[in-house]
């Protein structure tokens, strides 16, 4: 029997390798005629890098979003760089009380680009999510704009012409549609999470709006308003504004490019999951994009879950089963712990075959 295990993270709980790891074992130290392929999925945040399968991976020393030196890596798959600015500026790595998204900046994920940059790739997938900043690229172009590479012909370039940029193809990995300003943009949406004040916010959106309307009128045209452009803080929106990046979807990059889209094809059963489990989960999160590929292959998924509501939805939806791994349980806090999560998780997955 054929199986692929695609789990989302369990956030606050496990990785989605973690996830995935617990139930390929569980299932293939039981059954001796399960054959397990297992997929790592991310919808552009934290895990892209691991989940896109790079073929060759480089590590390079840049700054995290508070400007301390830190180590970041980057990939390469059918030869596109892949950046995941998690691995950079993520959220993550900044403890709680230094979180400042008025001082947070963007400028790692450009020394990342500049490494590939001066590996001679032109072609970028960049996951964004996950990140502690909000200041619309502008740590990014200044990275960008003030460091030097070699352009094809060989010779050393400074980029002070941003025009330069266009001539890159970026394609942004995000399933973020919010726009740069507004109720809905990046400050208002995402910066409380990153640690902003509601005056953070107001300076946050003023900062926004003047950087937007000055490239505007210097570019003669305006990405603020397009979907994905408050993604990570803003960075969707410099990458579309200056180097006229795509926005595809983070969830179907990753199975288009990872080879899951293959797997599934040939497989007998297919298992997704996700930390939490409701109507929201149709609304294009990852479980719902590995459900709309396995339909299509005419094979069932099974969805497991560490909390669920609203499972007659789910089912309608197409999921052969929606099983709660905390089902037999009290609530506790110890729920949450990795330890106790991946017991329960590996638990159900015994009982699936």
């Amino acid at each position: 029997m054929n199986i692929v295990v695609a789990l989302d993270s369990f956030k606050g709980c496990m990785t989605s390798s973690e996830a995935n790891e617990a139930v390929r074992k569980e299932l293939e130290n039981r059954h001796d005629d399960v054959k397990c392929q297992v997929f790592s999925v991310s919808d552009g945040g934290e895990g892209f890098l691991q989940a896109m399968q790079p073929d060759d991976i480089f590590t390079c020393c840049v700054h995290d979003a508070m400007m301390r030196p830190t180590q970041a890596q980057w990939g390469v798959k059918n030869n596109f760089a892949i950046i995941e600015v998690a691995q950079a500026i993520g959220l993550d790595k900044i403890e709680p009380d230094l979180r400042n998204p008025l001082l947070a900046t963007s400028y790692g994920v450009g020394e990342m680009m500049m490494d590939a940059l001066s590996k001679g790739f032109r072609n970028f997938i960049v996951g964004l999510g996950g990140s502690a900043v909000s200041d619309c690229g502008l740590g990014l172009m200044k990275c960008l704009k003030t460091m030097s590479v070699a352009r094809d012909n060989g010779s050393m370039v400074n980029i002070d012409d941003l025009l330069w940029l266009r001539e890159l193809t970026v394609i942004l990995a995000s399933d973020v549609d919010n726009p740069l300003l507004g109720p809905h943009g990046a400050a208002a949406v995402f910066a409380p999470q990153k640690g902003a004040s509601a005056d953070m916010i107001r300076k946050l959106e003023r900062r926004a709006s003047t950087f937007s309307r000055m490239a505007a009128q210097h570019m003669g045209h305006d990405m603020s308003n397009k979907r994905g452009a408050g993604a990570a803080g803003g960075l969707g929106y410099a990458f579309m504004q200056f180097m006229n990046a795509s926005v595809e979807s983070g969830g179907e990059l990753v199975i288009r490019m990872s080879g899951m889209d293959d797997a599934i094809k040939k497989a007998d059963l297919v298992i997704t999951g996700e930390g939490s489990a409701d109507a929201q989960t149709l609304m294009g999160k990852l479980p719902s994009v590995v459900l709309h590929h396995a339909q299509a292959a005419h094979v069932p998924v099974i969805l497991l879950t560490g909390c669920v509501q609203n499972e007659e939805a789910l089912v309608t939806a197409g999921f052969s089963k929606v099983i709660n791994i905390n089902k037999d349980y009290a609530v506790t806090d110890d729920m949450l712990l990795k330890e106790t999560a991946l017991a329960r998780l590996a638990r159900a997955a015994a009982e699936l075959v």
